[in-house]
């Protein structure tokens, strides 16, 4: 009647790609000495609009990492796309870091460093020219005004659509 056959079990395959891009130790100082944990900064992207970025500390490495990545995956936004790249020009700033986000031809690539080239590879975006203007090398903060420009992002309208 039954079959001892074994049930397959599936995984499920994530469907984000995630990418560490800052790790730290910090510390804090108690009566008994210094505290050390782990500080991780996470950039999860489906490569297809939707990017997100999380911020999480941890005894350990593994630990800062996990949390990171669920906290990240909690701030997932939508990017638009036009042909693989941002339908109009953008700047956002955050903290002591500005950036500024410029849509390219198709064929140009990604120009752009660091930080900005991680978020824009993971949303999808192929084609796009970055600037950082703020003095700031902080990947967190860099990577939270790049997050705030491409939230800012609208898709471009037509003159044949009508606003109501």
């Amino acid at each position: 009647m039954f079959n001892n056959r074994r049930r397959k079990t599936f995984e499920k395959k994530d469907e984000f790609d995630s990418k560490l891009l800052d790790l730290a130790r910090v510390m804090r100082m108690t009566a008994g000495g210094r505290r050390f944990r782990f500080r991780a900064g996470v950039v999860v992207g489906d490569k297809k609009g939707k990017i997100g970025f999380g911020v999480a500390k941890g005894a350990d490495v593994a630990q800062a990492v996990e949390k990171a990545t669920r906290v990240a995956k909690r701030n997932i936004i939508l990017v638009p796309t036009i042909n693989e790249t941002i339908p109009h020009q953008v700047e956002a700033k955050y903290g002591a870091a500005e950036v500024m986000l410029k849509p390219q031809a198709k064929g140009r690539g990604l120009v752009a460093g660091g930080t900005v080239r991680t978020i824009c590879s993971l949303a999808g975006i192929r084609n796009i020219s970055s600037k950082k203007i703020g003095r700031t090398s902080n990947k967190i903060n860099n990577a939270k005004a790049t997050i705030s420009a491409l939230k800012k992002l609208k898709y471009a309208t037509t003159s044949t659509e009508t606003k109501s």
